[in-house]
């Protein structure tokens, strides 16, 4: 927990005379308003603030270097004005593992203080913009001590004093923001008049209220935080409190076995079989291959300790299993008899090594197959590489409706410990860049030297000194970052967009036009219809669900599926039930169509 208290008097030696205000905690700046208006001991002329903390592009090799940005409630902060003051392209607001993790804090409690709780490894790469107008004036500013329970006033010298005093941060901009012109005088309103505006105000009110409950970035102006809000806001994914770990909720879970039970299908047509090893590998054998250790050496996490006691020798946990397995190979294959051996894993893997997670796409721990195939010759082993790499195609054409493209890695972006690293890549248009999608690598005889795999040459005399060659050897992975790339393609600013094939539920059943006028009788008709339907499409392999809460109004629950990407929403009301039709409405289109109730069964399923 933040230390207020030291932080409270580090200030109270900077010219800070009174407690901080106590309030109730609160989320945005309209909730801060509304708690000091009903405060007491304020001071007569104050000024609310924003802090908002951007991040920059730059390689992921390179540090986090975040910019902190100081401004005034009502001023606007555009993040291409301060790229360009600072010479930063892409700035994006940070998420919540930066706040997390460089400052210690979260977001509703960011304030110039977090800059006090930087560890000494980020402080010099952090970067502090301060609005001018924050400067100018005798208002005191209001900031929150690290948690947005409490409120201080300080003056701009004891703002500028504390930056000052953070020990290590070098680099601190005062920044003229473009101010919006000011309104051209008016006539005082008239009460009628008046009484619109405030009316207009609450209504606006109200609906910020609601939309907190939907996505508030836009996928066009700041794609990596409308990722971010998709992914949780649609419940695919919750944080966790390990940085950089996420629950994989049902609705995303999902997704994975559908995948898993189209590969599945795929790779036992092909011969290969399922297995587990263990996850934990020891380290005189993760050594063993010294260009795929350094590939992965700064992703590997390891364990050193059982309760209280040091564990002789560290285990690692798997980060992939090429070096887990290959030593039982080397058991396993004894003649040219025992090939080809054809193995694939479900399984989880952690590489921990990295500054900034992104749901699905970079996390510490993730979801995968891994498939390791050993074979006498190398024909075999590619042959199968590009076998496997056209299944993955199929996975994100077939199943995402996500186009890709097969390919092979350059030798700088190859496997390490590879021959061959093929690929294949995605496309995403808001971005304007590729991202991969799975890969499929020859390994050559690399591993099978290391690890000694080898079989009697069946063209070779018999005889204890019969030649003895090394076998050639494949390997595959496919992640869910799959989950990741379909969502960033297909999804909007209403939320989760899904292909109707990787649904749970397909198809949502709304009942509608349902008032204080309806009768119970009316009511209890309407939800019958809803039944019916939702029995008579799950007959025939539709996954339906009737929504028939009746605490919700029909307008939340449009948004509330709309949100979680359900393909068709189906509405039914009285005039529906009258007319023997039923509304369908598209997720991805929002096309809407009249259907039949008779032709249900086979309407619906072509929409599919």
């Amino acid at each position: 927990m933040a230390d207020t208290s030291a932080l409270v008097s580090k200030l109270s030696s900077l010219g800070l005379k009174d407690s901080p205000v106590e309030h109730v905690a609160v989320e945005n700046n309209e909730q801060w308003a509304e708690a000091l208006a009903t405060a007491s001991g304020l001071p007569s002329n104050y000024v609310l603030t924003k802090t908002l903390v951007f991040k920059p592009k730059q390689p992921k090799s390179e540090p986090i270097a975040p910019i902190v940005v100081v401004i005034k409630e009502t001023t606007t902060a555009s993040s291409k004005a301060i790229g360009t003051e600072l010479k930063l392209k892409d700035l994006r607001l940070a998420n919540e593992d930066v706040l997390k993790d460089v400052f210690q804090t979260a977001r509703g409690s960011v304030s110039p203080f977090a800059l006090g709780q930087v560890p000494q490894e980020h402080i010099g790469n952090v970067r502090v913009v301060i609005d001018k107008a924050l400067l100018t004036g005798d208002a005191q500013i209001a900031f929150h001590p690290l948690n947005s329970s409490q409120t201080v006033f300080v003056d701009s010298a004891a703002l500028k004093a504390y930056i000052a005093s953070v020990e290590g941060l070098q680099h601190v901009v005062e920044m003229d923001f473009t101010a919006e012109p000011a309104a051209a005088p008016v006539p005082k309103p008239a009460a009628k008049p008046a009484a619109k505006k405030s009316s207009a105000a609450a209504k606006t009110e109200d609906t910020a209220g609601l939309n907190k409950l939907g996505i508030q970035t836009p996928k066009s102006v700041d794609f990596s935080e409308w990722y971010t809000e998709v992914v949780l806001k649609s419940e695919l994914l919750s944080r966790y409190d390990v940085s950089g770990c996420y629950i994989v909720r049902p609705r995303a879970y999902f997704v994975w076995q559908q995948i898993q039970e189209f590969f599945d299908a795929g790779i036992k047509g092909m011969g290969v079989k399922n297995c587990y090893f263990p996850m934990f590998v020891s380290s005189q054998v993760l050594e063993r291959e010294k260009d795929h250790i350094e590939g992965f050496a700064p992703e590997v996490a390891w364990v050193t300790r059982a309760g209280s006691k040091e564990l002789n020798e560290p285990l690692a946990i798997r980060p992939t299993s090429e070096t887990v397995m290959y030593p039982y190979f080397g058991d396993w294959i004894r003649s040219h008899r025992d090939l080809p051996l054809r193995l694939n894993q479900w399984c989880s893997v952690v590489r921990w090594e990295f500054k900034n997670p992104q749901p699905f796409l970079r996390t510490r721990e993730f979801l995968w197959q891994e498939g390791h195939c050993a074979y006498f010759g190398k024909e075999q082993a590619m042959r199968e590489t590009l076998e496997v790499l056209t299944l993955y195609r199929r996975v994100y054409e077939e199943l995402l409706a996500v186009p890709v493209i097969e390919g092979e890695k350059s030798e700088k972006e190859k496997f390490a410990g590879g021959v061959t690293t093929t690929t294949v890549e995605g496309f995403i248009p808001d971005t304007g860049r590729g991202i991969q999608g799975g890969t499929s690598h020859y390994l050559g005889q690399n591993f099978s030297k290391m690890f000694n795999v080898v079989v009697e040459d069946p063209a070779s005399e018999a005889g204890a000194d019969r030649a003895k060659l090394y076998v050639h050897q494949a390997s595959w992975g496919l992640s869910t970052r799959t989950i990741g790339v379909m969502v960033m393609l297909h999804s909007d600013d209403k939320g989760l967009v899904l292909p109707p094939r990787v649904a749970e539920t397909q198809v949502i059943i709304v009942p509608c036009g349902v008032n204080a006028k309806t009768t119970s009788e009316q009511r209890a008709a309407i939800n019958d219809a809803c039944l019916s339907v939702e029995a008579r499409l799950r007959i025939v392999g539709v996954r339906a669900e009737a929504d028939l809460r009746d605490d919700k109004t029909p307008a939340f629950k449009f948004n509330h599926w709309e949100l979680r990407g359900v393909p068709i929403r189906i509405e039914i009301g009285p005039k529906d039930l009258e007319s023997h039709i039923v509304t369908t409405i598209r997720r991805d289109t929002g096309a809407r169509d009249a259907v039949q109730t008779d032709a249900l069964e086979t309407t619906v399923p072509l929409m599919m």
